[in-house]
């Protein structure tokens, strides 16, 4: 139900390359599903527009054609119109066989290369968005401002800032500065964008077409998914290679923490867990944990910590860390449940770590929403050693599923993980573990901490509960976007007088 503040709805396009239940393949995904639900809330027409790939439709079902446009050189393509999943938002879909001939991850091939067509792609999904934000998609409904998220949707706003006095203004937001859509310059000229695009200011960046690039020059705002990501990646050690620019806009970039769905993510009423549990009834959560290990195989011991790990294998999730102390960790009363995929070696690592200690290690390669409910909330504790995070999700499932994270203490994982002393056990503050410096003795300090909590009854369970009694929900985050948009329109109004 809505409970409208904005009297005269504000019109946002939500530009966005995969949306919860739609296409998921991380953060970004649950964001652009959660947010504009709690910006229609507050009173905002905020339509979502996708790319329509093979993968979405089918689990969409129910559409209709809208418009059909003709873009050079990509070609005629159609409009579709449906409505997010279980929500009043309208959804947009650009479908195109660049798009919707093709199952599976939308970036990357089954040999886990990116599609080397990408970048005709996302450009066209581009141009697609600014057809619509411009009024020329047979709509009858223009935005007041863009919303644009990553790299995927960055070129818009370069395209939209060439033609300033009639488009709408516009914000990005960056999810993951490491992904930054690079390609060459014979892509640029393919696409047959303005050359004049093709400059520091807008797209081109040492020699080369880098499309977040594009959408930081083009938008009035830049915003990250966390308040310490946002000071982070102004950064050297964190910029890859944008720090100097974003220095330049550092009065326009702002650090805004994500929230979850509240309702997805509700340990008491989760339809994917054998029992439901909430901070009350904390005893309950035992019967998760046996569930959880009679599922993964593990031995079903309810004084072994058992940790769960969630994620991308990749070297950013710190993940190689934990295999170079794999046996030393086994040295401690725990076991580990482990979900995801990504690099083959780390793949393989963690395999073969579930093959030296059977029952007690258990490790499933690929992605399953319910199983990854399931081990929020069966797993004692919750293991994030990220070399950066943006923002970071598991960790607030973490925390609403009474499972103490122990993360480094880097974005959004610094942002959300108190420390456990005897100072924010006093407080009431302590939910958590957190590594100031990450290596591998980091990672066997933080999970033997947790253990030595794990053995204290009492402590566990405050500083559960001290994590269970957070608010996550999009109410905060969502006004502070909603402040940025209002903000945005006020200046426009100035513009234009």
């Amino acid at each position: 139900m809505k409970h409208p503040i904005v009297k005269t709805p504000i019109r946002a396009l939500f530009a966005t390359s995969e949306v919860h239940p739609l296409m998921k393949t991380g953060g970004l995904g649950d964001v652009s599903s959660s947010l504009p639900q709690a910006l229609c809330a507050l009173g905002v027409d905020v339509r979502i527009v996708m790319p329509a790939y093979a993968d979405t439709l089918a689990r969409l079902q129910t559409w209709r054609p809208r418009s059909e446009l003709f873009i050079p050189p990509f070609g005629r393509f159609t409009l579709l119109e449906a409505l997010l999943p279980r929500s009043e938002v309208p959804l947009l879909l650009v479908d195109h066989p660049l798009f919707s001939e093709r199952t599976g991850n939308p970036y990357n091939a089954s040999t886990g290369h990116a599609w080397p067509d990408n970048a005709e792609r996302f450009a066209l999904f581009s141009r697609a968005c600014e057809r619509i934000a411009l009024n020329q998609a047979s709509l009858e409904w223009q935005p007041d401002l863009v919303h644009a998220n990553d790299w995927q949707s960055g070129l818009l706003l370069a395209l939209l800032k060439e033609q300033q006095s009639s488009a709408p203004p516009s914000l990005i937001t960056i999810h993951n500065l490491a992904y930054q859509g690079v390609f060459d310059h014979a892509s640029f000229t393919a696409m047959q964008l303005p050359a004049n695009l093709w400059q520091p200011h807008g797209v081109e960046h040492w020699g080369e077409m880098n499309c977040l690039k594009a959408g930081i020059n083009g938008a009035r705002f830049v915003t990250t998914v966390s308040p310490t990501y946002a000071r982070e990646i102004q950064t050297p050690a964190f910029g890859n290679g944008l720090d100097g620019l974003l220095r330049e806009r550092q009065n326009d970039v702002v650090g805004i923490l994500n929230g979850i769905d509240v309702e997805e993510w509700d340990p008491a009423h989760d339809p994917t867990l054998p029992h439901g549990f909430d901070a009350d009834h904390l005893a309950d959560k035992l019967h998760n944990k046996r569930a959880l290990q009679h599922e993964l195989g593990l031995e079903e011991d309810d004084q072994a910590l058992l940790v769960g790990l969630i994620g991308r294998m990749a070297e950013q999730k710190g993940l190689d860390m934990v295999l170079k102390v794999a046996d030393a960790l086994m040295d401690l009363p725990i076991q580990i449940a482990v979900l995801g995929s990504g690099d083959k070696a780390l793949e393989t690592g963690f395999l073969d770590w579930m093959d030296r200690y059977p029952g007690r290690v258990s490790v499933r390669i690929g992605y399953s929403e319910g199983l990854a409910h399931r081990i929020e909330a069966g797993s004692d504790a919750f293991l994030m050693p990220s070399r950066f995070e943006p923002c970071g999700l598991n960790q607030m499932y973490s925390l609403r599923y009474g499972t103490p994270p122990i993360v480094h203490g880097v974005g959004g994982l610094k942002d959300t993980v108190v420390d456990t002393y005897d100072a924010t056990l006093a407080d009431n503050s302590a939910n958590g573990f957190v590594m100031q410096h990450l290596d591998a003795h980091a990672i066997l300090w933080g999970v033997g901490r947790a253990v030595e909590y794990f053995n204290q009854p009492k402590l566990w369970q405050a500083i559960q509960r001290n994590g269970m009694a957070t608010d996550f929900s999009w109410k905060k985050s969502a006004l502070q976007y909603l402040a940025l948009y209002q903000r945005m329109l006020d200046e426009r109004k100035m513009y234009l007088a």
